[in-house]
């Protein structure tokens, strides 16, 4: 079966020892590399080939060990870096036999350089692992490595630790599906599914929808579960939380103001609203400075990196 090899390129504005530093000094690495956990360099055997250990920790107890060996390349006139590698794990659970790949380092000009991948790995487990493999485990691989990509560019850009990256990403993350979520389950089951159960006597008791009270209540349902999706839509947008606030705290009084006994009720318009606001505060703060695959570039303008095929390790 034919593999398509992974290709990531990304612009960064930086100079090329501070990137060279952050993608060669192991305990850097490993900071912003998703896909390894651990990596620890071997005392050099000559001066140009590096060998090291690497540690993939995969969840559940379970991890991923392996090899490999990396040697530079060095373009004096373009000024260009080529660091190609080559990598393999002898475990039997490991999907990963043995690959190569390169990381190269590009002057683009105007203070931006070019930093991009391209790699390529056998798989284990015969037919079933190489499916495995083309539909789930390589489109993921290639994804990780673009998002890292750019939690290396915010970091060698606008000093920001990947560990702050990462853990602002799943803030928000967080903050956006619960949102998603609470909106979606307002629209879908006391409005769509159960309205008897009290959204309905509300409606009526309002005198807003006289006489066409059910079907207010499906359209208010719909677009509950249109402002949920949106809000995944629009997860980057400041001004999408202002609008949904202003939307909650509208919904809120309104129900209040209908029926003040809610007050007394124990989850009440009061808590789910504040709740939810606080959820569409906590997305916008985290909003800022979010790493981000599809600032990648997924598709190489050439085929090889240019010295990548004389070179051996």
């Amino acid at each position: 079966m034919k593999r398509k090899p992974i290709y990531v390129e990304i612009d960064m504005k930086t100079d090329m020892d501070k990137l060279w530093s952050l993608t060669q000094t192991p305990e850097l690495h490993q900071q912003w590399d998703l896909r390894f956990s651990e990596i620890h360099y071997l005392p050099k055997v000559d001066a140009e080939t590096q060998r090291f250990l690497y540690k993939t920790r995969i969840g559940f107890g379970l991890e991923v060990t392996g090899a490999g060996a990396t040697k530079t390349v060095v373009h004096p006139k373009s000024g260009h870096r080529i660091s190609v590698l080559r990598f393999g794990s002898d475990q039997r659970n490991s999907l990963i036999r043995e690959g190569s790949g390169y990381w190269k380092y590009a002057d683009g000009g105007q203070g931006i350089l070019k930093f991009s991948t391209r790699y390529d790995y056998k798989t284990r487990f015969g037919m079933l692992g190489a499916w495995f493999d083309r539909l789930l485990f390589r489109p993921l691989f290639g994804v990780a490595t673009a998002w890292s990509f750019d939690v290396l560019r915010l970091w060698a850009e606008k000093d920001i630790p990947p560990l702050v990256s990462i853990r602002n990403a799943l803030i928000h993350a967080l903050s956006v599906f619960m949102l998603v979520i609470l909106w979606c389950y307002e629209g879908v089951v006391p409005k769509l599914l159960f309205p008897e159960a009290g959204e309905l006597d509300l409606l009526r008791q309002s005198g807003w929808a006289e006489g066409v009270e059910g079907m207010v209540l499906v359209l208010l349902g719909i677009a509950e579960i249109g402002v949920g999706l949106l809000t995944l839509l629009f997860h980057k947008s400041r001004w999408w939380y202002r609008l949904v606030m202003l939307l909650l705290v509208i919904l809120m009084l309104g129900a209040l103001i209908t029926e003040p006994q809610l007050m007394k009720a124990p989850f009440n318009p009061l808590t789910l609203s504040g709740s939810m606001i606080a959820l569409c505060f906590t997305a916008s703060l985290s909003a800022v400075d979010l790493p981000s695959a599809y600032r990648c570039v997924r598709r190489p303008a050439s085929t090889d990196g240019p010295g990548l095929r004389s070179e051996r390790i």
